[in-house]
């Protein structure tokens, strides 16, 4: 196994028996073969030490809490005698946590370009700059359902509905794994953050196939080499170690054949019974299993046959995987010019243009001068500065964009002043969120409870068998541990709203401003907007990337079109979602949030899902009627005076149903590009089955007329067609 730390990834050595293995498979022999061949040479410690992390745990957790995390790779399941290469960890998913790398816009962001063909490059781009480091496997795939925006991690995956999600996660995939192999997390249900340690999540049949799981079997039937399971229980069972969901589910059901590793450091609860449970690997340390499992295969607690099934299932993923292994590219591939004009493309395709009386696209030529307000503006504000931290060798900050692209005009900046808006042409107020109010959380008191749960430096036995502050009746803690050691306080949002004083600022730059006021929104999920309609004009920007100043000022300044939509709701109120409780012991899931849970209960959202606004305008029609086989073509037309872009949304319902269920779902999405008066014919593609209902394990169709719909947000579907379907 290798030693201490992490470290760049080596190619298997030409002879080792790895390397002849892979050579059998590509002249054709078969994987399964080969890779049982390799697990029948390995001895009984060998096969062992492949179902943890190859680093010491004290060590390891020194090197890691010293910054490691973002210095290296996190090696497993190495066996140097064989030649066999293991994995090499490095995060994302806004690219390479290690090196000086592309910082792009948080998930959250790209998934309101709905872009799979954007996401895609990206995702090559990022593993790209991952092999350079030395990784050959990345858990940069976040794809959690955003259930409710004060979710700490809400940035790190696409938005609140299941289709949208598995399209732009399946599309990262396919990026990713031609340089890497793509780890699909966190499985399953984990969209709570503060809690993340104790909470246990019940969820019935229904919501749990029907609403949470579709996105992963999607990215799974795309052929995903790895899943990272949660930290939080399911309906009782701890995910390291949920039968359910790791074998009936994922292998049993879905016939998926990839890796299993933990999350990292607590993803396990028990050591022995995880691995029949169908865990493969302990991340990142030689920890509770390395203590324990040899002792449980010899009284019987555990059985070998176990032991090889995890071992044969990582050996023969590094097998399919094999061309991972090969030469790596140089590190001067990282934030490379076409990377960074990429970050800056994706981050001009994200933005949502959330309200515009005509102020927007600014005339550059007019401005003599321009007031922006806010200290965002001014500082790089990329999101958070956990696990997903990006490092990247410079950022453009609002301010920088703004000032290099009107070198004409005089651009003044304060931070909270907002008297100085007076006489200015335009002002530009930036405001949002920081690393500080969303994002990862690290409970002071499971980290204090360490000492307890893992062997001592001298070798000793575990104290205990769960960390110190995981009992479900124990008190949520008050305190957020310093952001120090690359980690920020992070964690769920108690509010929706701005700040008091970010709210302050905007009130103060309507009152003062003798010219429009336009708005800029930093975070990542939905920040409620009571002044919307005192402003010009308003744009969230998300967490915009290292380019994400110059990006913003090419779409204030027309240069670009704010082309984004909102992958999720944004409601007036807090109490128009779902209730969230951050610090919960237990939660319920239902089938409704979101969207689905305004339409159910007959609330308007503020602007919904899919809503944003571009500079020009369209409209849509059928061009004939959707296919039984599962498409529909479409008219758009843009009805405006310049090129723009949009995206059409395809959901489908069945009125008839006798299931309560969300009133419709989206089935397919297209963005669409045309020019001035241009008529583009598309095709969507669709799917009823995620109609289907899930009972008594088994999936039915109802009989019935289904309607597909058709237009531009969840509630401007101008277009009705009718399909008849019959029943299973």
């Amino acid at each position: 196994m290798s030693g201490e730390g992490g470290g760049g990834a080596v190619a298997p050595a030409g002879g080792s028996e790895f390397a002849a293995a892979a050579r059998r498979v590509d002249e054709g022999a078969g994987i399964d073969e080969e890779a049982a061949r390799l697990v029948a040479a390995l001895d009984l410690e060998e096969k062992l030490a492949c179902l943890d992390g190859d680093t010491e745990f004290w060590s390891g957790l020194a090197d890691m809490t010293g910054g490691g995390y973002h210095a290296h790779p996190w090696p497993a399941a190495h066996v140097e005698r064989l030649g066999i290469p293991g994995i090499d960890f490095v995060d994302g998913p806004r690219g390479s946590v290690v090196g000086a790398a592309t910082c792009f816009p948080v998930s959250m962001a790209r998934g309101a370009t709905f872009d799979p063909e954007l996401e895609e490059r990206i995702g090559e781009a990022m593993g790209l700059e991952m092999r350079a480091i030395g990784a050959t496997f990345t858990g940069a795939v976040c794809m959690n359902l955003l259930r409710h925006p004060a979710w700490g991690r809400a940035q790190e995956t696409y938005g609140e509905d299941p289709h949208h999600v598995g399209m732009m996660a399946t599309a990262l995939v396919r990026g990713l794994q031609r340089n890497v192999m793509a780890c699909m997390k966190h499985f399953a249900l984990n969209s709570m953050e503060n809690a993340r340690f104790t909470v246990d999540v019940r969820v019935d049949e229904r919501a749990l196939h029907e609403v949470y799981l579709p996105h992963f079997r999607r990215v799974a039937e795309a052929g995903v080499a790895s899943v990272m399971s949660a930290y939080n229980a399911v309906n009782g069972e701890w995910c390291g170690e949920n039968r359910t969901l790791l074998r009936t589910i994922l292998r049993d059901e879905w016939g998926w054949e990839g890796i299993v590793i933990t999350d990292f450091i607590f993803g396990l609860r028990d050591p022995v019974g995880s691995v029949p449970a169908g865990c493969d690997i302990e991340m990142p340390f030689r920890q509770q299993r390395a203590a324990v499992l040899a002792a449980a295969l010899a009284d019987g607690r555990l059985a070998e046959a176990d032991v090889d099934r995890a071992v044969t299932t990582i050996v023969t993923t590094l097998l399919r995987f094999r061309r991972v292994f090969e030469a790596a590219p140089q590190p001067d591939v990282l934030a490379q010019q076409s990377h960074r004009e990429l970050a800056r493309e994706a981050a001009v395709a994200s933005m949502v243009l959330l309200r515009n009386d005509g102020v927007l696209p600014l005339d550059a030529a007019s401005l003599g001068r321009v007031v922006v307000l806010g200290e965002l503006a001014r500082v790089a504000n990329l999101g958070d500065g956990g696990s997903s931290e990006v490092r990247p060798p410079h950022v453009v900050t609002p301010l920088d964009g703004l000032r290099a692209a009107l070198p004409g005009s005089v651009v003044d900046h304060e931070d909270l002043d907002a008297s100085r808006a007076a006489g200015a042409d335009v002002t530009i107020v930036v405001v949002g969120c920081t690393k500080a109010d969303e994002g990862e959380y690290i409970d002071p008191s499971i980290m204090g409870g360490l000492v307890h749960l893992f062997p001592s430096p001298d070798g000793g036995s575990p104290a205990a068998t769960a960390p110190a502050g995981t009992d479900p009746q124990a008190e949520a803690p008050t305190e957020r541990p310093a952001d120090d050691d690359g980690f920020a306080p992070g964690g769920d949002r108690r509010s929706l709203h701005l700040s008091a004083a970010h709210e302050a600022l905007v009130r103060e730059a309507v009152a003062h401003s003798t010219g429009p006021v336009i708005v800029v929104l930093m975070g990542g999920s939905a920040i409620l907007a009571p002044w919307l309609d005192d402003v010009g004009a308003a744009l969230h920007s998300w967490y915009p990337g290292m380019e994400g100043g110059a990006a913003l000022a090419d779409v204030l300044l027309g240069r670009a079109e704010p082309t984004g939509r909102l992958p999720f709701a944004l409601p007036r109120h807090e109490d128009d979602l779902v209730p969230f409780d951050p610090d919960a012991r237990e939660v319920t899931y239902g089938l409704l949030h979101g969207q689905w849970h305004l339409d159910h209960q007959q609330v308007e959202a503020h602007r919904p899902f899919g809503f944003g606004l571009g500079y020009t305008t369209f409209a849509v029609s059928a061009a004939g009627p959707p296919s039984t086989g599962g498409s529909v073509a479409v008219e758009v037309a843009n009805t405006g005076r310049r090129a723009g872009t949009t995206v059409v949304f395809a959901y489908g319902s069945l009125p008839s149903s006798v299931h309560d269920r969300p009133a419709r779902r989206l089935l397919g999405f297209r963005r669409v590009t045309a020019a001035a008066g241009e008529t583009v014919t598309i095709e969507i593609p669709f799917d009823l089955g995620a109609l289907d209902v899930r009972t008594d394990g088994t999936w039915t169709t109802e009989a019935g007329t289904y309607v597909i719909e058709l237009g531009f947000s969840a509630t401007d579907l101008p277009v009705r067609l009718e399909l008849p379907r019959s029943g299973t």
